[in-house]
C-alpha cells in the first residue's frame, strides 16, 4: 500500500464531507425545517397567545395569597410573556401536579425555586442554571419545559441570559 496516497485521500474525503453537510442543511432548509424545532409547537402557540405558567411557593420568589400569585420569579415570567406577546395564565399546585400537567400539554412551563437538582429532568426539558434570580438567596435556578420543545426553550433561555445572565 502506497502510504503516501493516505494524507491526498483524507485532503479529498474534508470536502466531500464538507459539500455532503452543507447540501443536508440545504436540503432541511428547503423542507421548511428549522433548528430548534418544537415537534408540539410550543413557540408558536404562545407567542400572541398564552403562556400557561405552574408555579409553587417558594419565599419571595413566589408568594400566594389571593388571586394570581406574586414575586420574583413571577414577575420575570411575566416580562418573558411580555417579550413574546403572550399574556400568563398561572396554576398554582405541587410540583408532581405541576410535571403531571405538563407532560399532559396543559402547561407551557413551570418556574418557581427549582434548581438543578430536579428529579423531573426525565419528564420535563430543564433550562441553563441562572444565579442571578432575585430572593434566590444565591441558588441557582432553573426552569422546566415540555421534552422537545426546542425552540421554546432556547428562547426562554434567550430571554433569561438577558435579564439575570447566564
Amino acid at each position: 500500500m502506497d502510504r503516501s496516497a493516505m494524507p491526498q485521500r483524507r485532503r479529498i474525503r474534508r470536502p466531500v464531507a464538507s459539500l455532503v453537510a452543507l447540501a443536508a442543511v440545504a436540503l432541511l432548509a428547503g423542507c421548511g425545517l428549522s433548528i430548534p424545532a418544537d415537534p408540539d409547537g410550543t413557540l408558536d402557540a404562545v407567542t400572541g397567545g398564552v403562556l400557561r405558567v405552574g408555579t409553587s411557593p417558594d419565599g419571595e420568589l413566589v408568594e400566594v395569597s389571593q388571586g394570581d400569585p406574586t414575586g420574583t420569579i413571577v414577575d420575570l415570567v411575566d416580562r418573558f410573556a411580555d417579550s413574546i406577546d403572550a399574556d400568563t395564565e398561572w396554576t398554582v399546585a405541587s410540583e408532581e401536579t405541576l410535571v403531571t400537567e405538563l407532560e399532559a400539554g396543559d402547561l407551557d412551563l413551570i418556574a418557581g425555586g427549582i434548581t438543578p437538582d430536579t428529579p423531573w429532568i426525565d419528564k420535563a426539558g430543564v433550562t441553563r442554571g441562572y444565579r442571578g434570580i432575585e430572593g434566590s438567596d444565591g441558588r441557582e435556578l432553573v426552569m422546566l419545559v415540555p421534552l422537545g420543545e426546542n425552540a421554546f426553550l432556547s428562547t426562554l433561555e434567550t430571554f433569561l441570559d438577558e435579564e439575570v445572565g447566564g
